[in-house]
């Protein structure tokens, strides 16, 4: 039986197959630059590669471009459409509308789009690319959509709520949803599947580092508090957000450099974090520098690895106990050296890096501890999440 993933971003569609018999990915791919120029880059599980430029004005396009993909040329993988059972959506604002995964309907469309102003580069996209599908698919097809902020909804309300005015949380919805839900998900249930352990047994911090970085409290398989807030941008240094910054530091360096409220928005999202501290995006730039004696990017990488060391001791303490740490991501899977800076000095926690193993692990599933809270690496799957509650939902 075969699902069908979509991710769509503001000017991409990344897209995988899934045969769920095995759960194993028999093609994916991303077409890039919608609405400037287009181009598709198709992979299939058997090694064949197909990249292409072409116009993609909108999703729509795009979408068909995925289609044809997938059941014509070089990088065919099924006769037809109809062997797809059904198609999972990756939606990353779902505010208090949605804490589930949920059945696409024309207003279920609607109502993603609506919360647009909550994740204006995300939502509308994801809507376009809804729309798109419906389009394009038989009507039969059914579809699914995973919201990454559902996972968060079991929250405490002191946890997500702030400390500003109730009114202004009542009339337009400000608090903290949290994102990285679909990951933090999979692999704290990935651990207790792993481990043999009961989920509702364990305290888990799960760390999702990567080029966005959320930090996650998971308490007997429930998200109680997480780093990212009302958007995206808060919590730890990530590769061009600033992550959590005194409010009175922004308005002082608005009114510095004049700056409209979009573009501070720009500054902290695009211009900050590794890339303003240290002059590099990618952590392991960042690295390369510092090894080099950039102070700078020795800096940025302190920054980061000392924010989430806090944020690992604060779950900690509310959630009154841990046992396991958990590193995923691009960053978590594979920067050795971020892990054992994070674990460093946390012994008091039951926390003991093995530094030799850890330095050899890269993106495989390992025990990296060897004291009382143990420390894994697990890679993330969200495709396989997104396809499995697509499954489950329509009880294929």
């Amino acid at each position: 039986m075969k699902i069908l993933v979509v991710n769509a971003g503001s000017s991409s569609l990344k897209y995988q197959l899934l045969e769920m018999d095995n759960e194993t990915v028999i093609a994916k791919g991303n077409c890039e630059r919608i609405g400037i120029a287009g181009n598709i880059t198709h992979k299939t599980a058997d090694g064949r590669v197909v990249e292409e430029e072409c116009p993609f004005p909108t999703h729509t396009e795009a979408f068909g471009r995925v289609v044809k993909a997938l059941t014509e040329g070089d990088g065919k993988v099924i006769d037809s459409m109809d062997e797809i059972k059904a198609v999972g959506h990756r939606v990353v604002q779902g505010a208090e509308v949605f804490d589930r995964t949920t059945k696409v309907t024309d207003e279920v469309i609607q109502k993603i789009d609506d919360l647009q102003e909550l994740a204006p580069v995300h939502n509308h996209p994801h809507a376009l690319a809804l729309w798109a599908c419906q389009k394009i698919l038989d009507k039969n097809v059914p579809q699914a959509v995973v919201f990454d902020t559902a996972f968060h909804q079991t929250m405490p309300e002191k946890a997500f709520m702030f400390g500003m005015p109730y009114e202004i949380y009542e009339k337009y919805a400000v608090r903290k949803y949290g994102f990285h839900g679909t990951s933090h998900r999979y692999v704290s249930s990935k651990l207790a599947e792993i481990t043999g352990k009961p989920l509702s047994s364990l305290k888990i911090v799960s760390c999702h580092l990567g080029n966005g970085s959320s930090i996650t409290a998971i308490d007997g398989g429930k998200s109680v508090d997480t780093s990212m807030g009302f958007t995206p941008l808060d919590g730890v240094l990530m590769g061009t957000r600033s992550g959590c910054v005194d409010p009175s530091a922004v308005t002082f360096v608005m009114q510095k450099l004049g700056l409209s409220p979009s573009e501070m928005s720009d500054f902290l999202n695009k211009k900050s974090g590794l890339l303003g501290v240290g002059g590099a995006s990618d952590n392991r730039d960042i690295e390369s520098k510092g090894s080099s004696g950039d102070k700078n990017a020795k800096l940025a990488s302190d920054i980061l690895c000392y924010g989430v060391k806090k944020y690992i001791g604060s779950y900690a303490a509310a959630m009154g106990g841990l046992d396991a740490v958990i590193f995923t991501g691009g960053i978590g899977e594979n920067a050795a050296l971020v892990r054992e800076h994070v674990c460093d000095n946390m012994t008091y926690f039951g926390i003991e890096l093995d530094k030799a193993l850890n330095k050899t692990v890269h993106g495989e599933q390992t025990l990296i501890s060897v004291g009382k809270t143990e420390v894994w690496v697990v890679p993330t799957n969200e495709e396989l999440l997104i396809a499995r509650d697509t499954k489950e939902l329509f009880g294929l």
